[in-house]
C-alpha cells in the first residue's frame, strides 16, 4: 500500500505551493514593510534596501545590518555578524536535504538559496522521515515568499516618511508571532507530540542557561544545536 502523505507530496505542484504560502504573506508582509522603514530611516537609499533583501534576503540579519551601517560599523563586521546570525540555515538545510535527494544539484541549489524559516516549517509540516517533497510545490512557497518580501521592503522604504514609529504598530513582532504560529501548526499536526515538546522545551531551557554566559546569537545557535541533538537522541 502506498504512503497516503508521500502520494499527496508527489502530486503537489507549483500552484499548490503558492496557495500553501499565502497564510505566510501577511506576516512577510509587516514584517517587510518595517524593514524597509527602519533600513531607510538608518541611512540607506531605496535601491539598497531593495538590493539587500534581494541579495541577503534574511529579515533578522537586514535589520542588524541597517543597525550597524547607521553606528558606522566596517564591511566586514557586518558581513561576519550576518554571517553568524544566519547559521541557522546550515542545520535547517541539513535536515531538510534528504526530502531532495532524488533532485540535480542545481535544484537543490535554487531551493537551499531562497529558504527561510516560515518555508522551513511549512516544507516540515508537509512531510516525515520516509516522504520527498515535490520540487514544484517548494519553488512555489519559495518564490511566493522571495517576491512578497522584495515587494513589502521597497514599499516600506518607499512610504517611510510617513511612519515615525513602527514599534507603535506591533511591527517588530511580525515576523516572530508568524513563525509561532507554524510551529504551533507544525506541532499540532505532527503524531508524535510528546517528543516534539520535549525538543522545544529543552531548546528554550539551552537558550535561557546560554544567553547568561553568550551573546543571544551564540545563545540561539547552542539552543539549536542542542535541540537538533536532542530530536536525534528521541528519533533513535
Amino acid at each position: 500500500m502506498v504512503n497516503q502523505s508521500k502520494t499527496y507530496l508527489n502530486k503537489d505542484s507549483f500552484r499548490s505551493g503558492v496557495r500553501d504560502c499565502i497564510p505566510t504573506l501577511f506576516g512577510y508582509l509587516s514584517i517587510g514593510f518595517a524593514c524597509g522603514v527602519v533600513s531607510k530611516s538608518c541611512g540607506m537609499t531605496i535601491l539598497e534596501t531593495v538590493a539587500m533583501s534581494t541579495f541577503v534576503y534574511a529579515g533578522s540579519s537586514q535589520f542588524i545590518a541597517a543597525s550597524m551601517i547607521l553606528s558606522l560599523a566596517t564591511v566586514p563586521s557586518v558581513i561576519i555578524t550576518i554571517f553568524l546570525v544566519n547559521l541557522r540555515h546550515l542545520l535547517m538545510s541539513a535536515s531538510i536535504a534528504p526530502k531532495f535527494k532524488n533532485n540535480s544539484l542545481l535544484k537543490n541549489f535554487t531551493v537551499g538559496a531562497l529558504l527561510t524559516d516560515e518555508t522551513f516549517a511549512l516544507a516540515s509540516s508537509k512531510s516525515n522521515s520516509k516522504d520527498t517533497i515535490d520540487y514544484k510545490w517548494m519553488m512555489g512557497i519559495n518564490l511566493t515568499a522571495y517576491i512578497n518580501w522584495v515587494l513589502a521592503t521597497f514599499i516600506g522604504a518607499y512610504f517611510s516618511s510617513l511612519i515615525y514609529d513602527y514599534k507603535k504598530f506591533g511591527l517588530d513582532f511580525a515576523l516572530i508571532a508568524m513563525f509561532i504560529g507554524l510551529l504551533i501548526s507544525s506541532v499540532k499536526e505532527n503524531s508524535k507530540i510528546k517528543r516534539s515538546i520535549l525538543i522545544m522545551v529543552s531548546s528554550v531551557l539551552a537558550l535561557i542557561i546560554s544567553i547568561k554566559f553568550f551573546s543571544v546569537n551564540t545563545g540561539i545557535m547552542i539552543a539549536a544545536i542542542f535541540g537538533a541533538f536532542m530530536g536525534g537522541i528521541t528519533e533513535k
